[in-house]
């Protein structure tokens, strides 16, 4: 069973076809803009996600663009729909409008594909690996902000509970286990609940090793969402100092689709990779 499509999709999917709508009048955002008494650049915000949008603004846009019986009214719906809340969103005052897309999109994908190079990623951490994690990259946020991260982390996590649970596929440079962070204990109990969850069904975790030398896509990681409907698009996030980026230009995200397959080609098959995870806790 697919997961419900929730409000973060919604908006995709509203946004995706608002922009088709209006390229299809042969009209630019500036134009619609001045037939609606607005900015150009308020019409691009909205078609680009970086804007809420109320159904009386899609009326608007519609009226523009000509739309009108059912078609008219199932956009109007998924306006109202995509303003309803996600749990993540109780969370404003500690989560970038980046990471409450990013939560929305995880929890909604059917099948994520995951690569790191410096750290595990976070549907697989512990609590206590998951707050050394944030204390490290934010050492000016305040140890209640820290607490609410972690938190979120931890209730992202539950996504792999469910019945309708995504796929999860990671590949890890080996550098992600001999990172020690937080000290031997929480290093050690990090591996071992990476090893317990990668018995979970539809959970698979690779290592690619030091031995291997230079690799085909070496260096940050990304991750790839794909959903349970076509006209959903797989997405690709990638996360940099200044904040995260998505990818959703076909071309480039079959490039990351492709570059994620040679690394599960090339890496440890899963039981070598296991192998490799237990022998690096029992050495700390």
């Amino acid at each position: 069973m697919a997961p419900p499509v929730g409000p973060t999709l919604r908006r995709r999917r509203l946004a995706s076809e608002l922009r088709r709508l209006r390229e299809q009048a042969g009209l630019t955002c500036d134009e619609v803009g001045e037939r609606l008494g607005c900015s150009g650049s308020r019409i691009s915000r909205i078609e680009n996600e970086r804007r809420g949008i109320r159904p009386g603004d899609v009326h608007e846009l519609l009226d523009v663009y000509g739309i009108n019986g059912p078609a008219r009214e199932q956009l109007v719906q998924l306006a109202r729909d995509a303003r309803k809340r996600g749990w993540w969103q109780a969370y404003n005052d500690v989560l970038t409008d980046e990471m409450k897309t990013f939560v929305g999109l995880e929890t909604e994908a059917t099948s994520i594909m995951n690569y790191e190079a410096h750290y595990i990623p976070g549907l697989l951490q512990t609590e206590a690996y998951a707050r050394e994690l944030f204390r490290a990259w934010r050492p000016s946020v305040s140890a209640e902000a820290v607490e609410r991260l972690t938190r979120v982390r931890m209730e992202r996590q539950e996504v792999l509970a469910r019945s309708d649970r995504p796929t999860l596929w990671v590949v890890l440079d080996e550098a992600v286990l001999q990172r020690v962070v937080g000290g031997p204990d929480i290093m050690r109990a990090q591996l071992y609940q990476l090893l317990t969850l990668s018995e979970h069904g539809g959970v698979t975790v690779q290592i690619f090793p030091f031995r291997s030398g230079a690799y085909h896509p070496m260096g940050s990681g990304f991750i790839v969402f794909e959903f349970p409907e076509p006209q959903d698009e797989p997405v690709v996030y990638l996360e940099n100092l200044a904040g995260g980026l998505y990818l959703e230009d076909a071309a480039e995200v079959a490039q990351c689709i492709v570059g994620f397959n040679h690394l599960r080609a090339n890496a440890l098959p899963d039981h070598a990779s296991a192998a490799l995870i237990e022998q690096v806790a029992d050495s700390l």
